[in-house]
């Protein structure tokens, strides 16, 4: 008897295509966990930073939908393709950057690259595996992606620290500008395919996706409550995650090389539990790794903003936690988003998931900052870890697939009166 030959879970395309992702976000992660230090660098203040970091949200807020909307229509590599020359542009002003208002125009050309980018990514992943093995799938590119994480931190505060933020922003420059090569190779070779996409982008199409959206959004389901906690918890962690750095400085007494490495631990223990996450989300269902992994989270921060000053194996401990609940609840997060939206809307769906979800949320981290300067330093962590913590209820009881049928009968309702309307521009 033939032996059928089993596929493997990752295909040859899509190795390639996190390869160059690890490229990208090495870049990427070499100055983003220190930005709150470069800003400081360059003689803001606390209330300054959060007020940053607030009006650094605006552009992202205004792109990520778009950019997932440009994601279904022009393909995933394409879109990619597109975001990270945007990317390679916000550098320019990053580096040369004398005062921190400068940074918000890096933050712009950044958000018009993560915009593209990021709804792409868990889309192009979600497209190349099946509903049974989604977890194990997004858990493994998770794992290899978390590379940056290991890497990124520990570089970029070794370089910081011994040449100055400008130097190794310019080596982060140079990772990046090596993936977008890499994205606009595979970009072309995409587009050689006779399956490539040849749909357009208009304003018939932008509304036939704005109008699915708004039907998944204000339906009263699964996505309506996902946005709501989600929704919630990105309010609470902007209060206080782009402090953490300072926080670290400032109250813990680590250097910047030392911040560098216990953010990397994150990395490795998040790197190290993202399959087995995975797993547990096609065993028993994701809602299980989700909540799990709030309630660690929850504790991680806990730990964090109790740890005496100069304790840097304390800090080891609370990151490594952290990095475990958000390992085991990412790859359950992403496979439940791409169940729970027709194929044809999903870069709109991660777009709508993968940043701020509100104006409400903006205000968020110069909030934060005040808390830390009216309140007390640890204030903001602490409302963090409480809402998240509180957040395992509503996952716990409404984080649950349709039936077959109910789903079938959304997505009929959601096409038929769009179809008849709103026809998709092709051609």
């Amino acid at each position: 008897m033939e032996t059928i030959k089993k596929r493997p879970l990752l295909s040859g395309l899509l190795i390639l295509f996190l390869t160059a992702m690890v490229f990208a976000n090495i870049g990427g992660g070499m100055y983003d966990s220190l930005m709150p230090l470069y800003l400081k660098d360059l003689d803001a203040s606390i209330t300054q930073i959060g007020l940053f970091f607030t009006l650094a949200q605006i552009v992202p807020l205004l792109l990520q939908i778009l950019g997932g909307w440009v994601s279904d229509t022009l393909g995933r590599l394409r879109a990619i393709a597109i975001g990270s020359v945007f990317g390679v542009i916000g550098f320019i002003p990053l580096i040369l950057a004398d005062t921190w208002q400068w940074l918000l125009l890096a933050v712009a050309f950044g958000a018009v690259a993560r915009s593209l980018v990021g709804p792409s990514f868990d889309a192009f992943i979600a497209e190349h595996s099946t509903e049974e093995n989604r977890g194990k799938v997004f858990g493994i590119s998770q794992a290899i992606f978390m590379i940056v994480s290991v890497v990124g931190p520990p570089l970029g505060g070794w370089l910081a620290g011994a040449y100055g933020f400008k130097l190794m922003l310019l080596v982060a420059g140079v990772f990046y500008f090596v993936a977008m090569l890499m994205r606009l190779s595979m970009a072309r070779e995409a587009a050689k395919s006779s399956s490539a996409k040849t749909d357009k982008l208009t304003f018939k199409g932008l509304t036939t996706n704005l109008r699915a959206m708004f039907f998944l959004v204000f339906s009263g389901g699964l996505i309506t409550w996902m946005l709501i906690t989600d929704g919630l918890r990105d309010i609470s962690f902007q209060f206080s995650g782009n402090l953490f750095p300072v926080y670290m400085q400032e109250i813990g007494g680590l250097s910047i090389q030392q911040i560098g490495w216990v953010m990397s631990v994150f990395g490795v223990v998040m790197m190290a539990t993202t399959i087995p996450g995975g797993w547990l989300s096609d065993k028993v269902g994701e809602r299980v790794g989700i909540a799990l992994g709030m309630v660690l989270l929850s504790a991680a921060l806990f730990l964090l903003v109790n740890i005496p000053a100069g304790n840097q194996w304390l800090y080891y401990a609370g990151w490594g936690l952290a990095g475990a609940g958000a390992g085991v609840s990412g790859p359950a997060y992403q496979s439940l988003i791409s169940k729970a939206v027709p194929e044809k809307n999903r870069g709109m769906a991660f777009g709508l998931f993968s940043t701020s979800l509100g104006i409400v949320s903006l205000p968020a981290p110069w909030i934060g900052a005040q808390m830390w300067d009216r309140v007390g330093p640890t204030f903001p962590f602490t409302v963090t870890a409480i809402v998240i913590l509180l957040s395992v209820i509503p996952i716990w009881i409404k984080f649950k697939l349709p039936k077959v049928e109910e789903k079938a009968a959304e997505e009929s309702a959601m096409e038929e009166p769009v179809e008849e309307k709103l026809p998709v521009a092709t051609g």
